[in-house]
């Protein structure tokens, strides 16, 4: 077994990688994946289930890039958030070693709930969308009230979307591809 004082492993004052992250350009966090050979089926394309790990994803690195510390709140008892509702739409097929890139809007923000909007795109290309609302939950599993920090910090992020408040109609997704030119 190796530890952190064995001479082999150590970086010797360069730094290591670190896992990438998103961006927030626009009012819409931007998450980019590679589709490596586990995501795939079959057939050689993206296995449906892997969406949502990827939707996932990009949900939590948008919260850590708010500065909304999950774990903290919940190891201190105070909630998480859980998916309540969400409605998923494919439109094209990712395949091995595609770069995939993953949208996501805030819509609506309720004192215990928010509603985002989720899309992945190859290029220009929709191959994914959802609209998904998440709760925060007590540890008891009954809603409550989002910490305030957090609910500003949705706010703020809403608030620069050039959709916001332009809720679709239940079920429905927008069908145009992000603006990435300017």
């Amino acid at each position: 077994m190796r530890s952190d004082d064995d001479p082999d492993i150590s970086h010797h004052g360069e730094a290591l990688p670190v896992p990438a992250g998103g961006s927030i350009l626009r009012g819409a966090h931007y998450y980019a994946v590679r589709v490596f050979f586990e995501d795939t089926d079959l057939s050689g394309v993206v296995y449906h289930a892997n969406y949502l790990r990827w939707f996932e994803r990009a949900r939590s690195d948008l919260l850590r890039m708010l500065d909304i510390d999950q774990r903290h709140a919940h190891e201190g008892g105070e909630g998480a958030y859980a998916v309540s509702d969400l409605a998923i739409r494919y439109a094209a097929p990712a395949r091995l070693d595609d770069d995939v890139l993953i949208e996501t809007r805030a819509v609506q923000i309720g004192r215990a709930s928010c509603r985002l909007k989720q899309r992945a795109f190859r290029d220009d290309q929709l191959l994914a969308e959802m609209d998904v609302r998440v709760g925060f939950v007590a540890p008891n599993g009954r809603p409550r009230r989002q910490p305030e920090k957090w609910l500003a910090a949705f706010d703020n992020f809403m608030n620069r979307s050039p959709d916001a408040g332009n809720s679709a109609p239940q079920g429905a997704l927008p069908d145009h591809s992000p603006d990435l030119k300017d």
